[in-house]
């Protein structure tokens, strides 16, 4: 691989993103791609500037053109939702953004991973495939695992414990259906429901109480606190963007709930949306399908249904 990867979008996602692949040494090479020039040059160039003191990289403004030879393409443009738009209205403008980049950046970049971030990531991703033909193995959706890794910390308070040592994942549609695996969660391999059980010393490591509803309110209402405070959310893509581009560089699969075109998985067809799958140098390796519980297996397809029926109110 060449160690090469081109951003479309160079707002306040795509800028963070590729700050912190620098920051983290992961690329040797960026591209940055905006219709607003002079915002992709002035972010490059204040990323390039702080090269010394982070990690040797090339970074610069280009043009589709530039994508050539890129191994992965992380798509973040898209207009987020105006007061009183509707989801259906605000999907078809990001679904046309999308028609008009992707006939561009495929002709320079056809064998590249493509990497979806924009919103509705879900629907997005299945539009990619359609339009041109890609194999859904290259076209990732970021997701759920921002979803994720808000549970995650969220349960790492409660229990008191290291955030890397909580594996609990949500699942299904990056929106509203989504909903926690909770029969899968677990502290360092052992089930959330047991763990308290296992403490030798109680007084040491306090569970707080909870309740799953609690959490899940958390997970699905932090991005609107967010947004609320400072306008926007970047810091917590910007590290999963970066988590799955250390994955696919690495050369071992890794397993992350992406979002990605199902094919007969937990009953579901021609749509994407969030399972856990493995990822390499080759993109999606293959989608797992971890044991649910009946209600969650229940959840997963009222998520995908949701989705569809907002895929059939738009244009493609």
């Amino acid at each position: 691989m060449n160690n090469k990867v081109t951003i479309i979008g160079a707002g306040s996602v795509g800028a963070t993103v590729a700050y912190t692949l620098v920051a983290t040494g992961s690329v040797a090479e960026i591209v940055l791609i905006d219709v607003n020039e002079a915002k992709a040059k002035g972010e490059a160039l204040d990323i390039l500037q702080a090269t010394p003191y982070l990690s040797p990289a090339k970074i610069y403004f280009g043009t589709y053109e530039d994508a050539v030879g890129s191994d992965i393409v992380v798509v973040t443009s898209g207009v987020g939702r105006k007061p009183g738009q509707s989801r259906i209205d605000l999907t078809q403008t990001n679904v046309n953004i999308l028609k008009s980049i992707a006939p561009q950046i495929v002709k320079y970049a056809p064998d590249a991973l493509y990497l979806f971030v924009a919103n509705p990531v879900d629907v997005l991703t299945y539009v990619f495939c359609k339009i041109t033909g890609v194999p859904r193995n290259r076209v990732i959706g970021t997701g759920t695992t921002l979803d994720s890794i808000r549970l995650r910390t969220r349960l790492s308070e409660l229990y008191s414990v290291n955030q890397q040592q909580v594996h609990a994942y949500v699942l299904g549609e990056h929106g509203d259906s989504s909903f926690v695996a909770w029969s899968t969660a677990d502290i360092s391999g052992i089930p959330l429901k047991e763990y308290e059980n296992t403490l030798t010393d109680k007084s040491v490591l306090k569970v707080a109480p909870y309740t799953h509803e609690e959490v899940e309110e958390y997970v699905k209402k932090s991005g609107g606190q967010i947004i609320a405070g400072k306008g926007a959310t970047f810091y917590g893509i910007a590290a999963c963007v970066t988590k799955i581009i250390n994955c696919i560089y690495s050369s071992a699969y890794s397993i992350l709930p992406v979002s990605t075109v199902l094919d007969g998985e937990y009953g579901i067809s021609d749509v994407a949306l969030s399972t856990l799958c493995a990822i390499s140098s080759e993109g999606i390796v293959t989608t797992l399908t971890p044991k649910l519980s009946d209600e969650e297996v229940e959840k997963m397809k009222h998520s995908a249904e949701v989705l569809k029926g907002v895929i059939a109110q738009i244009e493609i």
